[in-house]
């Protein structure tokens, strides 16, 4: 009887490692499907490189906020758009004066700044953002 114990405690305890061990083997290597934070704000080129072109992820307040600074720190620029969806928006730059700028961004209680640069290229202005 003694016997038919052990071998019945060590069939369950062996049984149990298998299954455990299996188990962890299922989850190894799999690939991780979770999405990634969808970025708040992106920007891109407006077509024929007039200017810059924001995509603004929905706000969970429904409103985000475009500021352009010049280099002395004075607003040039203030503008609502509304967001309870997601929405793209472009912003000409060509009528700035060649310099620095900075774009402030305030969405989903966050505030994404870049720097601008607007200089002369040929006959036409041109622009880039640093990252």
């Amino acid at each position: 009887m003694k016997t038919s114990i052990k071998l019945s405690a060590l069939f369950v305890l062996l049984t149990a490692g298998v299954f455990a061990t299996t188990a962890a083997k299922a989850t190894e290597g799999t690939i991780d499907v979770t999405p990634k934070a969808k970025e708040v704000v992106t920007f891109k080129a407006l077509d024929h490189d007039r200017g810059i072109k924001i995509d603004f992820a929905k706000s969970e307040s429904g409103k985000s906020f475009v500021r352009v600074y010049n280099k002395d720190n004075e607003l040039l620029l203030k503008d609502f758009v509304p967001s309870k969806t997601d929405v793209s928006k472009g912003y000409v730059l060509t009528g700035l004066e060649d310099g620095d700028y900075t774009m402030e961004i305030t969405t989903n209680n966050q505030v994404v700044k870049k720097s601008i640069h607007v200089y002369q290229d040929g006959d036409q202005k041109s622009f880039f953002i640093a990252q």
